[in-house]
């Protein structure tokens, strides 16, 4: 998620063994999404969950989230095995932790947003819209989310607080953007057979070179984001006439 500045203090409030990290301080209410208006964490632990997302900024495919809920002795025990932001581990290494996350976690939901839905509604209101599908499905529901970003989830029945780069500083945000990771890019190498010829299986649908000469090539597939400048028909014109 987009990063904003904050308040630097400690997580309090989140589940035993959580790093320290930046929140935005303040009061909202259940269910309403204000920019700049936050919730108070908890002090107790008891059914707090990180929400996160992935695939945000690529120009292929769905953008995913995942919602975790940990006991603190589920986040010591994942500490000790290495639980830190996703992109800071090896694709091994997240998929070893993504099995023991879903084994120790209370709970734990994913939710995504369609290409269609990001075309239609723009990826920041698509990436919300999966967060908040993911906090949805859990059981049982949350009594408070710790977010990613700078950004809350419309239509929340619970409180929830921001955590700018909270992936890298809360135990329960990092475990939700391994479980969003690994399953985002399961789902991508598995549709490189059906869309061949934009290296899918490597980039994992982000606009690498590789993946916007297919795109010069061949134009967009259906799983393209088409809102996104490099996928629209006229961008590819422009970029096949330039082409020597």
């Amino acid at each position: 998620m987009a990063r904003a500045k904050g308040t630097s203090c400690s997580s309090k409030g989140s589940s035993k063994g959580s790093f320290k990290g930046k929140v935005n301080k303040g009061k909202a209410r259940k269910g309403k999404a204000k920019p700049g208006v936050h919730a108070q964490i908890p002090s107790t632990p008891d059914r707090i969950a990180g929400v996160d997302e992935v695939g945000r900024g690529c120009l292929f495919g769905p953008v995913v989230a995942s919602a975790v809920m940990l006991s603190g002795d589920a986040v010591l025990q994942l500490q000790a095995m290495g639980l830190t932001d996703s992109k800071k581990l090896s694709a091994s290494q997240r998929e070893a932790l993504d099995g023991e996350i879903r084994s120790r976690a209370i709970s734990y939901a994913l939710g995504l947003a369609s290409v269609a839905e990001i075309d239609q509604i723009n990826i920041l209101q698509a990436s919300l819209l999966a967060m908040r599908r993911a906090v949805l499905k859990l059981t049982p529901e949350p009594s408070f989310c710790l977010v990613d970003g700078n950004q809350l989830i419309p239509q929340l029945r619970c409180d929830q607080q921001t955590v700018v780069g909270g992936d890298a500083v809360e135990p329960a945000i990092a475990a939700a953007s391994i479980l969003a990771k690994v399953w985002r890019d399961r789902l991508i190498q598995r549709l490189d057979a059906q869309y061949p010829g934009y290296a899918l299986a490597s980039n994992k649908g982000y606009g690498t070179a590789a993946h916007r000469q297919g795109l010069e090539k061949q134009g967009p597939s259906a799983l393209h984001r088409l809102s996104f400048s490099p996928c629209q028909p006229a961008k590819q014109l422009e970029l096949l006439s330039n082409d020597p």
